[in-house]
């Protein structure tokens, strides 16, 4: 029965990308399996786990094998216990992140999220998505992170906790401003509803760039109670 399942989806996926053919940003060629569309099955199975030397904290690629922390958790330790990330935020996994958080492109979110299910995830009592203001998510329509962390909490069979966090604050975009102005950007733009207390976490999230945004999500969920916050990530942005 299961095979006959996957079979008819299969030829579900083949007709809807006949019906509405696309062609991938990275190759040019014509997109073959809808759920990944526009992005073609080749160049899809070009994403690649990140193996290289990284902070045993907070994931940024480091460039010796040898450094175990970076200077920047040496010097303040984050309020998460640590980050996990699937790749770097570049190439194919960056363009396929890329088409589902400014593009639209949803159904991407699905694959996505089963990258991250490839990863040996820790135990946990909730998973939160990284909010939106309502503004924002009206605009935009969707909440990236939280169609990631949907996924994950469903086959995972944890809690999703989509109602806990809030952005309560409108700020401006994060795009060209330093680590130190990102986190004065956000302060204050976080809250919590509800009790957390010892309850251990999963702090889901699209992208980690210098980190502001999981600092202060995770500042608040311990402030709220959490015993522990970990941030699961799709791509870890940094230089090497």
């Amino acid at each position: 029965m299961r095979n006959i399942f996957i079979r008819q989806n299969a030829l579900i996926a083949r007709l809807l990308n006949i019906l509405y053919p696309s062609q991938c940003p990275m190759c040019a060629a014509s997109s073959d399996v809808f759920n990944l569309s526009p992005i073609c099955s080749s160049c899809w199975s070009e994403i690649r786990k990140y193996r290289g030397p990284s902070c045993r904290v907070c994931a940024l690629p480091v460039v010796s094998e040898h450094s175990k922390v970076c200077g920047q958790c040496l010097k303040k330790t984050p309020p998460f216990s640590k980050v996990i990330a699937y790749g770097l935020y570049e190439d194919i996994l960056a363009e396929a992140i890329n088409q589902l958080k400014f593009h639209g492109i949803k159904r991407i979110s699905k694959t996505l999220g089963r990258l991250l299910l490839s990863l040996d995830l820790p135990e946990t009592d909730g998973i939160v998505p990284v909010p939106m203001t309502i503004k924002r998510l009206r605009e935009r329509g969707f909440n990236q992170s939280l169609l990631i962390a949907r996924v994950i909490a469903k086959e995972s069979k944890v809690p999703l906790l989509m109602d806990t966090l809030l952005k309560k604050k409108e700020t401006p975009p994060q795009i060209g401003l330093s680590a130190k102005e990102r986190l004065l950007n956000l302060k204050n733009a976080f809250e919590v509803k509800g009790n957390m207390k010892g309850l251990r976490l999963l702090l889901v999230d699209d992208v980690m760039t210098t980190g502001a945004t999981v600092t202060e999500c995770s500042k608040v969920l311990v402030k709220a109670g959490a015993e522990e916050v970990i941030v699961l990530t799709l791509a870890r942005a940094g230089t090497i």
